[in-house]
C-alpha cells in the first residue's frame, strides 16, 4: 500500500538548552524510516513505522540548540529479514532501495545544513552481500548467496569529538536514481540538498550518518 505523509511537528526542545537557543525547522524524506538526533538525544522519529509497506514519506518539525551541535541520523531502508530483501516468495522479490535528504534552516527561513557529500556514514546493516539472493527461491538470512553483516552502533556515534575519520563521506545520488515520491514534491527544497545514502542503495540496509556544525 502506498502511503505519503508531511507531518508537522513543533516545539521539540532539548531539555536544558538555554533561553538563547537558536530554533531551527527540519524538513526531511526517507525511504524508508529515520530516527533524528541532536547532541546525542532523539528529537524527531518517523511517524510511519519501518514495517509499514512503502512507507517513504516527507516529515517537518522543529528543535533547539546551541552552536555547536551535532546531528545524527539513523536511515533505514525496509527489509523483512535479514537476507534484506522484500515481497519474499511472491513474483516481486527484490532488494530495497534508499534514499535520504534533509534540509535545516534557521529561524530567518535561511537553509544552514543540507544534505550532501559533507556528511559521513557508516552502515550498520548490509545484505544481501551477493545481489543474486534475490533471485533464490525461500532465501534464508545468513546462507549461501544469501549472507550479511551487521555492525554494532559506536557508543557516541552521534557526539562531539566522535572520531568518524573512518566513515564514508555519504554518496550522492540523481533523483532518477532515487525516485522520490510520497511527498518530496511538497517540499520547497533548496538547491543544495542532495538525495544521499551509503555506496550501495540496495544492499545498504540501515545507516548511521553525522554531520558536526559549528
Amino acid at each position: 500500500m502506498k502511503r505519503w505523509l508531511y507531518f508537522s511537528m513543533v516545539g521539540i526542545c532539548l531539555s536544558g538548552q538555554s533561553a538563547l537557543a537558536d530554533n531551527f525547522t527540519v524538513d526531511i524524506w526517507v525511504d524508508n524510516w529515520f530516527q533524528f538526533n541532536i547532541n546525542g538525544r532523539k528529537v524527531a522519529e518517523d511517524s510511519v513505522p519501518i514495517t509499514t509497506e512503502r512507507s517513504f514519506n516527507a516529515e517537518q518539525f522543529t528543535f533547539e540548540a546551541d552552536r555547536p551541535f551535532v546531528i545524527g541520523v539513523i536511515a533505514k531502508d525496509f527489509k523483512e529479514n535479514n537476507t534484506g530483501l522484500e515481497y519474499i516468495g511472491s513474483r516481486r522479490q527484490q532488494m530495497g532501495d534508499g534514499g535520504l535528504i534533509a534540509q535545516i534552516r534557521d529561524s530567518d527561513g535561511n537553509a544552514v545544513v543540507v544534505t550532501n557529500a559533507l556528511w559521513r556514514c557508516l552502515v550498520v546493516h548490509e545484505a544481501p552481500l551477493d545481489k543474486d539472493c534475490e533471485k533464490v527461491n525461500k532465501p534464508i538470512a545468513g546462507e549461501g548467496l544469501c549472507k550479511y553483516t551487521e555492525t554494532e552502533v559506536p557508543t557516541g556515534w552521534d557526539t562531539k569529538g566522535f572520531n568518524d575519520n573512518d566513515w564514508l563521506s555519504a554518496q550522492v545520488y540523481s533523483n532518477a536514481a532515487v525516485s522520490p515520491k510520497g511527498g518530496y514534491d511538497r517540499i520547497d527544497w533548496d538547491d543544495q540538498a542532495e538525495l544521499i545514502w551509503g555506496p550501495d542503495l540496495e544492499t545498504n540496509n540501515t545507516l548511521l550518518c553525522r554531520l558536526e556544525i559549528d
